[in-house]
């Protein structure tokens, strides 16, 4: 009984997601458009279980790129509504959308000039009927067996908080980068803190000369499992790179691979870091040109090393935005 009951609970909270996916519509696009062209801030107010989500959304906001605050209704009547500004966008949070506390506070509001977006179960409710902006994030009944506690409703109102940063994520080009100028803390702030140097591979490295044979260079991409191998003078002066995708290229245009020379295939002048570049200028290259292997020189041009994205951030941990 108690293994079914869990499993239930986890079904009916699976399914209030799912039901939101084709609730996202024109409006969710139009609240993007809202967000992403306010010069102020994104203000989160909703009270009880509401409340305790929104506060959640304001965390996430703020560490991806969205600057945000939560305003408590109650304590806003008392005077923390003075942190509104009218280049604000207020998002509040109501299931039911009856709330009074929130809805008292949306008259003044609306009189400081904000736009209102309203996340709620009940799309013809007193908050909705006075929203710019309302996003249905209603189920159809809670995970509770009383059917009383919010469970199903507080998930899926989570759900497309977590919709909406994610889009925002994307929509304002944040990157790795951006996450560790306000995470120096975490783990990935703390790799991103340091330099190229501390990072790059500088044995087997995948050298070529510019009269490599095809035969040599697969054996040296395959060799060294970077997908890459650097052509370079007899002094390791770099001169060009070639990718495995650049074979993969060729061989779908028919091209006579084999007759071909390191020279005639490799890209020339590529993108390449310093030992002392830091780590998130080097992320934000690869995530510029969507590159996962960096060559490191000195700055004559000499190979000292290359430099893997996984070396950055942990194997496997992450990928580029929207790939």
């Amino acid at each position: 009984m108690v293994i079914e009951l869990a499993k239930e609970v986890l079904r009916n909270e699976a399914q209030g997601i799912l039901q939101l996916v084709d609730r996202v519509d024109g409006q969710f696009v139009r609240m993007v458009d809202v967000i992403c062209q306010s010069s102020g801030r994104l203000i989160v107010a909703g009270i009880g279980k509401s409340g305790i989500i929104g506060r959640k959304f304001v965390a996430t906001f703020n560490s991806t790129g969205t600057r945000s605050l939560f305003l408590h209704p109650v304590e806003a009547m008392h005077g923390d509504l003075g942190m509104v500004g009218p280049d604000d966008v207020v998002l509040a949070l109501s299931n039911s959308g009856e709330t009074d506390e929130l809805n008292i506070l949306i008259p003044s509001i609306r009189s400081i000039g904000c736009r209102i977006i309203a996340f709620t179960g009940n799309p013809h409710s007193t908050l909705a009927q006075n929203s710019d902006i309302v996003i249905d994030v209603g189920v159809e009944r809670e995970a509770c067996p009383m059917g009383l506690a919010p469970t199903t409703s507080t998930t899926a109102l989570l759900a497309m908080g977590d919709a909406l940063a994610s889009v925002l994520i994307d929509r304002k080009h944040f990157k790795s980068s951006d996450f560790k100028k306000i995470h120096p803390g975490g783990a990935l702030g703390q790799r991103l803190s340091k330099n190229v140097g501390d990072f790059m591979l500088t044995e087997s490295l995948p050298l070529l000369s510019e009269d490599a044979e095809m035969t040599e260079i697969l054996e040296v991409i395959d060799r060294i499992s970077l997908g890459v191998a650097l052509v370079v003078k007899p002094d390791r002066t770099l001169t060009g790179i070639i990718t495995d995708g650049d074979i993969r290229r060729l061989l779908v245009r028919k091209q006579p691979v084999f007759e071909r020379i390191a020279r005639e295939v490799m890209t020339r002048k590529p993108k390449n870091v310093y030992q002392d570049t830091p780590a998130y200028d080097a992320l934000n290259l690869m995530e510029s040109f969507e590159i996962t292997v960096l060559p490191v020189t000195d700055r004559q041009g000499v190979v000292l090393g290359v430099l893997h994205l996984h070396d950055i951030l942990g194997k496997g941990s992450f990928t580029f935005n929207g790939t």
